[in-house]
């Protein structure tokens, strides 16, 4: 199945628009911020260069994100990352044994399908009855960018000289269909490089632009 990530632009001409569709779910990411006393959803004066279009900035599947969220579990854990062919029941044991380690993180605690990172720094990802009822935990750009560095090297990339990154997808996937065609590199860690490369440049994106990353 495919996951699709676009970067939505804090930028007024958007988020002030009686239009703005993404209304409700900034409302409640900010009533969520608010409550752990973090600022709320940044909004940015428009200037040349930023719009209030959404677009698309990198996709894979559901399978490649738990094979690079594993990853990072193991390391984080302290133990060996060793590539896999299939995951079995690898990952979900991995998730139960470490649940308290997973919940503080923002790539791995965080819906597969829906939700967002906004570029506001918090530790651990943001829960609430409204959140979970929606789109899930509110996850950190800057958490995430983090997360991401730290993962890096055990997958074969240095996270200060990435390779470039895959071309977005041309068209939105829906949820059934695969996605692809994917261009996977030679390593053994080629699905978790691939999510890598795509979460890194929605993350520096989200943080360089002010945007929200939204999993669709």
């Amino acid at each position: 199945m495919a996951c699709d990530l676009w970067l939505v632009p804090l930028v007024d001409l958007l988020c002030h628009s009686p239009d703005n569709p993404f209304a409700e779910e900034i409302a409640t990411y900010d009533a969520v911020l608010s409550a752990a006393g973090l600022p709320t959803v940044p909004v940015y004066a428009y200037m040349p260069g930023l719009s209030g279009d959404v677009a698309p900035i990198a996709g894979f599947d559901y399978e490649a994100l738990h094979f690079l969220r594993r990853a990072y579990l193991l390391q984080v854990c302290g133990l060996p990352v060793e590539p896999v062919g299939e995951l079995g029941g690898d990952y979900e044991q991995l998730l139960e044994m470490f649940e308290a380690t997973a919940q503080q993180s923002h790539l791995v605690w965080h819906y597969d399908h829906a939700g967002a990172y906004v570029p506001v720094d918090f530790p651990a990802p943001l829960s609430s009855d409204a959140l979970l009822e929606g789109g899930g935990p509110l996850g950190s750009s800057y958490g995430l960018l983090r997360e991401l560095e730290f993962v890096a090297p055990s997958i074969g990339i240095d996270p200060m000289n990435p390779p470039a990154t895959p071309v977005p997808p041309e068209r939105p996937t829906s949820l059934e269909e695969p996605a692809g065609p994917i261009p996977y590199d030679d390593s053994p860690f080629a699905r978790e490089r691939h999510v890598w490369l795509g979460l890194h440049a929605a993350a520096t994106r989200s943080l360089a632009q002010g945007s929200m990353i939204i999993l669709s």
